[in-house]
């Protein structure tokens, strides 16, 4: 019994360690939020679609026979039917707890016109006619989902369509006998398309909608070294008053791709609907892309006497250095050296109300340079600074800007006796502000997108630092070609 309840717990410990994409612990690292005030535009821009897809629709002919005293029977074709003209109203996007999006519209309008026959024994007579239907509504769900590759999906159900009233008014010969029994005509008519509004509807969610969908990134390209995953880790989630949309987050090596070893933190949304969509961007996007570029040894340096400033005190050579540490000089006398630097670790920034710092830690070691081309190393340092930083937004990309705080200098190991590496801060201080803060700002210059459909446009910003992520609030247009 012991044996099985192993075996049992060993079974279900494994289920929850490798299940997908709900692995445990494996929170979103970008959540899209889109508000109620999203939603209504997304309603408003989709009808306004759908009415361009209405005024294509081909309405079918339709035929009958009547009957009336004292003309007897005869029979009636209605050909040549075109929508004149089209205006939806009143239309609504609401969310579909666990399922997607009910899309209702409500109050709307078609016209349409075409060509009246009749046939009566030897006589054929024919018109026009003019159809105007009014108190359209219509009601679809659409069901939101997740493929494979983590690309969204949506499948249309459930449409139904309902017209209020029908009024025909047919010109011509004879055309006051066909209004005699209008009520088989428009009832025709409105059971035509009734059937034709949800067959519209379908092919439009199909041929139009999962193809828009489909436009969302998976992968974008951020530079040559790295990517970003926009793969979504679960189907969107729809809840009373929003949509949710989690997605992965993680830049890494495009040429080489090793697993992060840290999970992305659970993020509290603050409950906000003053803009249409609303992004929180956790720690882990960018302590991810921090991993790359420190494997790629992004931020290594080196520093050689011809790179210090002519008006410095100091001089990266051994003779420069006699003062305070006569045994190098002694033992390389008139020699130069060369200073390397790297991360001791991946700088990582951390993220607190209305505040973003980095506390990185630079390893130095030095080098003479001997005559032979070798490089002998004689002590090492350790240098501690804090930073903060800026994150901004500019219609598509979030990018950032360090700022630089006072640094401290550690010698952790000598060769050559211990020395007041006091004299060094001013020089490194001096390199790390001219070139090494440059060249972290010029690649945060260069931002990461944000995961955007096709042809939309983000305007209107507002920021926010919060525990573990940045919230950018924004509302959004669609750019129509």
């Amino acid at each position: 019994m012991r044996a099985l309840a192993g075996a049992l717990l060993s079974l279900l410990l494994r289920a929850l360690l490798t299940s997908t994409p709900h692995a445990l612990g494996a929170n979103p690292g970008l959540v899209a939020r889109i508000t109620d005030k999203g939603l209504e535009y997304v309603a408003r821009e989709g009808s306004v679609a759908l009415q361009k897809e209405l005024l294509r629709i081909t309405l079918p002919d339709f035929t009958g026979d009547f009957k009336i005293k004292p003309f007897g029977r005869g029979h009636y074709e209605f050909h040549s039917l075109s929508l004149h003209s089209c205006e939806l109203r009143g239309s609504a996007l609401t969310p579909l707890p666990g399922q997607g999006l009910s899309l209702t519209i409500s109050d709307s309008f078609v016209r349409v016109q075409g060509e009246w026959k009749v046939r009566k024994a030897f006589v054929k007579l024919h018109g026009s006619f003019d159809v105007q239907v009014k108190g359209i509504t219509i009601s679809v769900n659409l069901l939101l989902g997740r493929e494979p590759s983590g690309r969204p999906t949506v499948t249309a159900s459930g449409c139904s369509s309902h017209i209020r009233d029908v009024e025909v008014d047919v010109s011509g010969d004879l055309g006051w006998l066909l209004n005699l029994f209008h009520n088989q005509i428009e009832s025709k008519f409105r059971r035509m398309l009734e059937s034709k509004i949800c067959e519209m509807l379908q092919n439009s969610v199909t041929s139009d909608l999962r193809p828009y969908l489909q436009t969302l990134p998976v992968t974008t390209e951020i530079d040559s070294f790295a990517n970003i995953d926009y793969s979504l880790m679960e189907a969107p989630r729809a809840t009373a008053q929003m949509l949710d949309v989690m997605f992965k987050g993680e830049i890494f090596n495009r040429h080489h791709y090793s697993p992060v070893t840290f999970l992305a933190p659970v993020m509290n949304l603050p409950e906000q609907h003053d803009r249409m969509v609303y992004f929180a961007i956790s720690d882990y996007v960018f302590n991810t892309a921090s991993l790359v570029y420190h494997e790629l040894g992004y931020m290594n340096f080196s520093i050689t006497d011809d790179m210090v400033p002519p008006s410095s005190n100091i001089r990266l050579t051994t003779k420069s250095f006699r003062p305070f540490v006569p045994r190098l000089a002694k033992l390389y006398p008139n020699m130069n050296l060369e200073l390397q630097g790297a991360m001791a670790s991946a700088p990582f920034l951390n993220f607190s109300p209305g505040n973003l710092s980095s506390t990185p830690l630079i390893d130095i070691e030095a080098f003479v340079l001997l005559p032979s081309s070798v490089r002998e190393p004689v002590f090492r340092l350790g240098v501690a600074t804090n930073m903060s930083a800026m994150l901004t937004f500019n219609t598509s990309k979030i990018t950032g800007l360090l700022k630089p705080g006072k640094i401290q200098v550690e010698l952790k190991e000598s060769k050559v006796g211990v020395f007041n590496v006091a004299l060094l801060e001013g020089l490194l201080n001096y390199y790390i502000l001219s070139t090494l803060y440059p060249k972290v700002n010029e690649k945060l210059a260069e931002g990461f997108p944000l995961p955007l459909l096709k042809d939309i446009r983000l305007y209107d910003p507002v920021l926010e630092i919060h525990k573990d992520f940045l919230f950018l609030g924004t509302n959004l247009q669609y750019m129509r070609a």
